[in-house]
């Protein structure tokens, strides 16, 4: 089968923003990283910087989990790709806000900001 390039551009999106998620999400939650919120130094912390619940990154990290899921399902059944895809623009706008809301730098916004911009691109390729 023959790919565009804006065909493999899209899957490229598609397993950075996914496998990215999932990394954070399932491997590195209870890592640092200089992109967390304050000082926090793992999901938990930075979550109770934002003023949120343990339940409430729970459901985040869940709703996160499955959306990457659905990007990366999309790259072999494309019907699916806009909820994945919509659903992740959506976590990432609260992300770079609660960012905003606790007065991080910009820098730290970096990595939501580009899975916003990748997956509004994904949406629309």
């Amino acid at each position: 089968m023959d790919y565009s390039f804006l065909e493999i551009l899209e899957i490229i999106f598609k397993l950075i923003v996914g496998l990215s998620i999932l990394n954070v999400w399932l491997i590195n939650r209870n890592k640092n990283s200089q992109f967390r919120a304050q000082d926090a130094t793992n999901m938990r912390e930075e979550f109770a910087v934002y003023g949120l619940s343990k339940s409430m990154m729970i459901i985040v990290g869940t709703i996160k989990c499955f959306c990457a899921v659905l990007l990366l399902i999309s790259i072999f059944y494309p019907s699916v790709e806009w909820v994945g895809a919509a659903g992740i623009v959506l976590l990432m706008a609260v992300a770079i806000s609660m960012h905003f809301k606790v007065g991080d730098p910009i820098k730290k916004s970096f990595p939501a900001a580009l899975f916003l911009v990748l997956s509004l691109a994904t949406i629309f390729i």
